[in-house]
């Protein structure tokens, strides 16, 4: 009865689970200990969800996926030229509204690699090009750590720069040895998890499920969710929905226009339009030493959580699309 209630008036399921839990985040965030192993629960699901990635893909399937140069490019264009070309046009615009730090801010989100667990799962949900997104996702993140903090020195020579390797290991033990291990033993299990797509679709939605608690956990644990006043907030809403429209029309549109698959077009707006938080708030503490760090990284914690929003909404109006 509820299902059929909820699909009568066109709401989705899964975006109720992430507003139900947003709030419970409100109401009982992970504090102390459990602030722990929440963040915990987030290592251990992504690393199951490419470890059944892994599984699940075929060596020929990830080179062709590594070897799309076209999507790759296109991906990278979008995240270190697109994205940094809009914001020093927010940066400016919102620098007479808004105080510095968060200006800054807007602008700093935008200098970020792609997402890597969230653009994967959301690729998954929407039936894409799953090992083009893994390997765009990945190189993204690694080409962040170098790319960012140049990025951030040229265009805010103020703040000072470096970057931290922590970033590298954190991508190689979450999700490059899972993923690794699960093609490794793609043998004998590759079959089975085929065979169990349920399986993968619960890792997917419950990964970002995992994400957007321990995300909205720690800022209310932070405070910095009362660092905004109204006004404040209202216009990084609208500046970081803007942004993330217009990269996801023109992602949408360059895609079609250059004669991409669908499969491959999810990929490139789902990897092409997201900033990492998790790259994003580690490089903040060493790039804005001595700044109000809390309110610089308030617009990326915005931004990533009207992204997963949104991109949920995608993927599944994506994933309703007839089977080819």
């Amino acid at each position: 009865m509820l299902r059929s209630l909820l699909a009568r008036f066109s709401i989705d399921p899964y975006l109720l689970l992430l507003i139900g839990t947003v709030i419970l985040a409100l109401l009982l965030p992970a504090r102390g200990a459990a602030q722990g192993i929440a963040e915990m629960a987030v290592t251990l699901a992504v690393g199951l969800l490419f470890f059944l990635y892994g599984a699940r893909l075929s060596a020929s399937a990830v080179w062709a996926g590594i070897a799309h140069w076209r999507l790759q490019s296109l991906v990278l264009a979008s995240t270190f030229v697109l994205f940094p070309l809009l914001g020093l046009a927010v940066y400016f615009l919102a620098g007479a509204w808004v105080p510095h730090d968060i200006a800054i801010g807007l602008l700093y989100l935008c200098l970020l690699p792609s997402t890597v667990q969230s653009s994967i799962a959301f690729t998954s949900i929407a039936r894409g090009n799953v090992p083009a997104a893994l390997c765009s996702a990945s190189v993204s993140n690694l080409l962040g750590v170098v790319l960012t903090p140049i990025l951030v020195a040229w265009l805010l020579p103020a703040s000072g720069g470096g970057f931290s390797m922590g970033a590298i290991e954190d991508i190689a033990l979450q999700i490059l040895l899972p993923f690794l291990a699960g093609q490794a033993l793609r043998r004998w299990i590759g079959g089975w998890i085929l065979r169990h797509r349920t399986l993968t679709s619960i890792a997917d939605r419950g990964s970002i499920l995992l994400v957007v608690y321990a995300a909205f956990s720690a800022g209310v644990v932070a405070g910095v969710w009362s660092s905004l006043s109204v006004p404040d907030f209202v216009i990084v809403l609208l500046l970081s929905t803007l942004m993330l429209a217009i990269v996801i029309a023109i992602t949408t549109a360059l895609s079609r226009a250059l004669g991409f698959s669908t499969e491959d077009e999810i990929a490139i707006v789902f990897c092409g339009s997201k900033k990492s938080m998790a790259s994003g708030i580690p490089m903040a503490t060493i790039l804005f030493a001595g700044h109000a760090v809390g309110l610089i990284v308030l617009p990326l914690m915005l931004f990533h959580q009207i992204q997963l929003f949104v991109c949920a909404t995608l993927a599944r109006r994506y994933a309703k699309r007839p089977q080819a």
